[in-house]
């Protein structure tokens, strides 16, 4: 039971993601107030780590700053690739042993890229190759 699986009508950003290596694919929806995460959610299917990875993500940043949700993307594609870590990650850290299975960091990292892709505003396909 994924968390904020939801598709968002009216989001103010939207990236879609794909993970070629395994086939997860992925879109995150955001809404933005006052540089502020309003709500995220994500739809889309794949592997138990992607999904996890997204729902622990999206419930993570909501209400956070614009700031620091873009810093605590660069914290956690740390700690996915090298197990290490800037400090408390938080519920996050339940996917710090991930970097030992590299095969499956792109599984872990795909809601993360697409969240960044969204907030971008990119329109292509985020792809985790």
């Amino acid at each position: 039971n994924p968390r904020n699986y939801h598709e968002m009508e009216n989001a103010s950003h939207k990236a879609d993601g794909h993970n070629p290596l395994c086939g997860d694919e992925m879109t995150v929806f955001i809404n933005e107030k006052d540089s502020r995460i309003d709500e995220i959610s994500f739809t889309g299917s794949g592997c138990a780590i992607s999904k996890a990875s997204a729902s622990i993500m999206t419930s993570t940043l909501k209400g956070m700053t614009l700031k620091k949700a873009r810093t605590l993307f660069e914290d956690f594609i740390i700690m996915a690739t090298t197990g290490e870590s800037n400090g408390d990650m938080g519920k996050l850290s339940v996917l710090g042993g991930v970097h030992k299975y590299p095969a499956r960091v792109k599984c872990a990292t795909l809601a993360w890229h697409t969240f960044l892709g969204s907030l971008d505003d990119t329109k292509e396909i985020i792809k985790t190759e």
